[in-house]
């Protein structure tokens, strides 16, 4: 992986924070996942109906290997059952006896759906996992009566039909789904029922009004693009006034190192602009009260030549792509105000850091930078003051849904300085974790970490390295990248080292 590069050298590395000076609480919603019916995701990802291993599966079909793996990312939202599925999908299709449902054609990836794992079961298996529901609405092929009866189903308790055949599949009480969406990419060409803005926001205004009369208590999130089109300006002028979230998706990825670990501050700088988006429209549409943050429901590092969505998208991440998910992680930290949820998409098997076969897993890179997010970067977000050497070279992606946020080749000239030491840091519970990744190819970077207040003497260190850049998790090599654990003393951040490509997370202790 080689790159032409420029960097421009600081006199010395510094990492400088304040436990005082805070940006925002990190919502708990930001380490969310998403399962779309896409390859192998659901059926022989997170179910397995004809497993016949002794301890593989449970008397419901769960994958007992794939739900400890998740269960460990303590997720508090899933997303389901799309993604581009979800706009030629009929949520009633998925529900009654199983013998009884018709198997349908597929059209986002063109494949079969049995039906077998519908509404019931991500209800059960969500309970299971100990996570909430987040359902997508089909605003291509589906109809406002159905999302109407789908709301009905999942959440009414009264006497009315859609409740009450609920109570006749076995669940007496309703699931009170929280989280529903206006659809998915309908600004794409590759959607089923695609749509201009303008037709889109006028559609999901009504349905949104239909949708809070029949259940006020729910949050609907708009489907916005990727918070830098024009698609959004018309979309947040739009729905303004009657959304809880403004949805945004973005995909990075690419062979070249460092096109692949600085994509992400696209990412970052269309949280930013979105937020604008949403501020402008508060005030043009008079919506002065307005409460709608963002929800990046739809990220990850993905090649969609190098792993088609058709055949799968079953990518086999390397340490870079570690690095790039760690470089995600840290974007949602340092915008922590601005994001309501994040969903990695997607946990099993497509574009995921849990992979299976018949008899076994394993963990790919991405989930190891993730895990350490998940478990220790919660409570607030903190401001930070980071000196390092910038890159200044080439900005771009290998693919994305989006023909302006795909090619990223606008990042070089709003981002003319990438730090090559991208840092993310949080205070909780009296612990201060600060996240590094250090994207440089070439050198490690001593760096002085400047940190106001007293600590103990010992820090835990936990570190995701390899020598090679492209190294990768197999099933007959699982743990080629993993965490490492060590300690260092409080003193030894005076002048610390992170080695190149690799991250650090640090935990101090007051």
């Amino acid at each position: 992986m080689e790159s032409a590069q420029t960097f421009i050298e600081s006199s010395a590395n510094l990492i400088k924070l304040d436990p005082s000076r805070v940006l925002g609480a990190v919502d708990d919603k930001v380490y969310s996942g998403f399962l779309e019916h896409m390859g192998r995701c659901i059926y022989g990802g997170i179910v397995d109906f004809d497993s016949t291993v002794p301890g593989l599966t449970n008397e419901k079909g769960y994958r007992l290997d794939v739900a400890d793996a998740l269960k460990e990312l303590n997720m508090p939202v899933v997303r389901y059952p799309g993604g581009n599925f979800v706009s030629s999908y009929h949520w009633l299709d998925g529900v009654g006896p199983k013998d009884q449902r018709p198997r349908r054609p597929e059209l986002a990836w063109l494949g079969e759906e049995p039906n077998h794992f519908g509404t019931d079961e991500f209800m059960e298996w969500c309970e299971y996992m100990n996570t909430e529901p987040y359902l997508c609405l089909n605003m291509g092929t589906g109809t406002l009566d159905e999302a109407l009866a789908w709301v009905e189903y999942c959440n009414s308790d009264k006497n009315t039909y859609y409740a009450n055949l609920r109570r006749k599949n076995g669940h007496e009480k309703p699931y009170n789904v929280k989280y529903w969406s206006l659809g998915n990419e309908v600004w794409g060409p590759w959607q089923v029922g695609q749509m201009p803005a303008a037709d889109y926001g006028k559609k999901a205004f009504q349905w949104a009004k239909a949708l809070k009369l029949l259940d006020p208590n729910i949050k609907l999130v708009a489907c916005g693009c990727t918070g830098f089109e024009e698609w959004d300006y018309i979309v947040t002028q739009a729905l303004i006034s009657q959304v809880d979230l403004y949805s945004i998706h973005l995909y990075t990825s690419s062979d070249d190192h460092y096109k692949n670990v600085t994509g992400t501050a696209g990412a970052e700088r269309g949280i930013q602009i979105c937020s604008k988006l949403l501020d402008l429209a508060k005030i043009q549409q008079k919506a002065y009260n307005a409460d709608v943050k963002i929800c990046f429901d739809e990220w990850n590092v993905w090649d969609g030549e190098r792993a088609p969505g058709y055949l799968g998208a079953e990518e086999q991440y390397t340490l870079s792509d570690a690095l790039a998910v760690a470089s995600w992680c840290n974007v949602f930290i340092r915008q922590a105000s601005l994001i309501g949820m994040a969903n990695i998409a997607q946990l099993v098997n497509v574009i995921a850091p849990i992979m299976t076969s018949k008899t076994d897993l394993f963990l790919q890179t991405i989930y190891h930078p993730f895990l350490l997010f998940c478990k220790y970067m919660r409570g607030e977000s903190l401001n930070l003051h980071v000196e390092s050497p910038t890159y200044k070279g080439d900005t771009g992606c290998s693919f994305t849904e989006s023909s302006v946020g795909g090619e990223l080749l606008w990042v070089k000239g709003v981002e003319p300085a990438i730090p090559m030491l991208d840092v993310s840091a949080t205070k909780k519970d009296g612990i201060i974790t600060i996240a590094v990744v250090n994207r440089s190819l070439e050198d490690d970077l001593t760096t002085k970490i400047v940190l106001e207040g007293d600590y103990k003497e010992t820090v835990t260190v936990y570190t995701v390295h390899h020598d090679d850049i492209a190294a990768t998790n197999t099933f007959e090599n699982k743990e080629v990248v993993k965490v490492e654990e060590s300690t260092c003393k409080l003193g030894d951040l005076e002048s610390y080292t992170f080695r190149k490509h690799s991250f650090v997370m640090l935990r101090i202790s007051s």
